[in-house]
């Protein structure tokens, strides 16, 4: 038998892994003293405030664990809240979420933000009353 008519063959098949990805950040029950709301004492009282918020991205970049910047950061979500709420007063929760949406939304990775505004104090007989908001970027 002559061996140089034969060939090896391999039968292990080489394997090309992808996986896609969905990320999420999660903040949870983010507690604010602030003044929000349209009548004359909401003006001139802070509230307590609590915020929950989702947020979907996603990253095309290999994760450098020393580089922050190549992740969705989430203390710069809760800085970006805390901006909004120092800097203006909002008559409503929906007015607040719209400013909120728009920040956020200037960073293309993020891809959908839910929200959820809750008073505290509002209403004496209720936890809580608010507001809760889920905007997705639409891809064209």
């Amino acid at each position: 038998m002559n061996r140089k008519k034969f060939k090896l063959i391999s039968l292990e098949k080489k394997q090309t892994t992808s996986f896609a990805h969905k990320k999420k950040i999660i903040i949870k029950d983010l507690l604010l003293n602030i003044l929000i709301g349209y009548y004359r004492l909401e003006k001139f009282k802070k509230q307590k405030v609590k915020f929950n918020i989702e947020l979907n991205y996603t990253n095309q970049n290999t994760l450098n664990d020393k580089n922050i910047k190549l992740i969705v950061d989430y203390a710069k979500i809760v800085k970006v809240i805390k901006n909004l709420t120092k800097k203006k007063h909002y008559n409503f929760l929906e007015s607040l979420a719209d400013d909120f949406f728009d920040k956020l939304f200037e960073d293309k990775r993020i891809n959908r933000i839910k929200l959820r505004i809750e008073k505290l104090d509002a209403i004496k007989e209720t936890a809580s009353v608010g507001i809760e908001i889920t905007k997705k970027r639409i891809h064209v």
